[in-house]
């Protein structure tokens, strides 16, 4: 006698219940800031990688760009099987694989070791969309909002909040310890998110698109290393040049493919409407400025002051002058998601934009006295 399958679509669904909203906002976000942590764990340690893996500095920024690359390319792929084989599963594959790179880099020096795992690792920021998606299938309208924009400011949280511990483990510990503290909060993510959070019902139709996967990857990883390593490599050299012009062609070919695939992994047709294209490239933009602002201002505090332009800050310092940032994204949340709510998601969007503006362009026109905290 076969088994019913016990999946159902979209419009077989009842509406989400009152009591599934308990315990999987908070358990989601902790899995959100968990794999965010990935993305600075390392930043502190940052300037001291050439002499800890004994390596030339432009190979120790590998394991910086080795999490940034798997992290652009595992996105929509967990996000579509997510969809096809359930959102939870997928999520708890992200976590352990996050679990295996973080053991590996915490058992070695080998910088071609090192790369993998930190690889691996960045292989889970697609739990953040995965979360997300099982919000929107299990949580009832009038939560969504808010809960939906907690797990989003989770990748700025997670950052923020891990520079000052990542620090302090770093400046009184071995730094190995990081990963195996991030291997600790993987499994953690991953009990509770087991326990806690249920498996939707909904299923996507279709099959996953594998050419399509491996294209968006390749196109992806060809664009993003000239556009991480160009400062290394010589924006006008040869390998700079060649990448990008294959980037280019590869995404060409790979949007071609797409738009006559049944089931696409990213549907190009959605993608490409101006509501859309906008708000992902306002996002990108958003991103890339809070990425620059944890990257780059955690190495110029702790730059010595005979540079002429370093701050002269120990670990810790540097990292909670970073922190507000993490700190302040969790609590303004959900307000932001309220006036989304009253005044629609372009007005959000527009002031949150205009408040980066504020924080930012200030900040880069001044700085203490060389020697004094921020």
């Amino acid at each position: 006698m076969r088994r019913t399958q016990r999946i159902r679509h979209a419009e077989e669904l009842p509406e989400p219940r009152e009591a599934r909203s308990g315990p999987i906002v908070p358990v989601l976000a902790f899995a959100g800031i968990t794999v965010a942590v990935m993305q600075t764990l390392l930043v502190p340690v940052i300037k001291d990688l050439p002499v800890l893996l004994d390596t030339a500095p432009a190979d120790a920024t590998w394991v910086m760009t080795a999490t940034l690359l798997a992290g652009a390319v595992s996105t929509p792929i967990m996000g579509r099987l997510g969809d096809l084989h359930g959102k939870r599963r997928m999520l708890l594959a992200s976590l352990a694989v996050m679990v295996i790179g973080s053991l590996i880099c915490a058992s070695t020096d080998d910088l071609i070791v090192m790369i993998t795992g930190r690889a691996l690792q960045g292989f889970a920021m697609g739990a953040i969309p995965l979360g997300i998606g099982i919000m929107r299938d299990e949580l009832p309208r009038e939560k969504l909002g808010s809960a939906m924009a907690l797990m989003s400011s989770s990748i700025g949280v997670g950052g923020g909040l891990a520079l000052p511990v990542a620090a302090l483990v770093a400046q009184h510990a071995d730094w190995h310890a990081l990963f195996l503290g991030s291997a600790g909060l993987g499994l953690l993510a991953m009990a509770l998110t087991y326990t806690l959070v249920p498996e939707p019902p909904l299923r996507a139709p279709g099959s996953f698109d594998l050419v399509g996967a491996l294209g968006l990857s390749l196109g992806l990883v060809l664009l993003l290393l000239p556009v991480t390593k160009g400062s290394d490599w010589g924006w006008t050299s040869a390998p700079t040049l060649g990448l990008l012009a294959a980037s280019v062609v590869t995404l060409v070919l790979w949007g071609l493919f797409e738009l006559r695939t049944p089931a696409p992994l990213v549907d190009l047709r959605t993608t490409a409407r101006r509501e859309v294209l906008l708000t992902n490239l306002a996002s990108i933009m958003v991103g890339v400025a809070f990425y620059a602002v944890s990257l780059v201002l955690p190495q110029l505090l702790q730059l010595p002051t005979s540079t002429g332009y370093g701050l002269g800050q120990s670990m810790v310092a540097a990292g909670l002058c970073v922190a507000p940032l993490g700190v302040t994204m969790m609590f303004v949340a959900p307000l932001y998601a309220r006036i989304s709510a009253r005044r629609g998601p372009k007005a959000t969007l527009m002031l949150g934009m205009l408040v980066i503006a504020i924080g930012y362009g200030p900040g880069s026109a001044c700085s203490p006295p060389p020697g004094r905290p921020c």
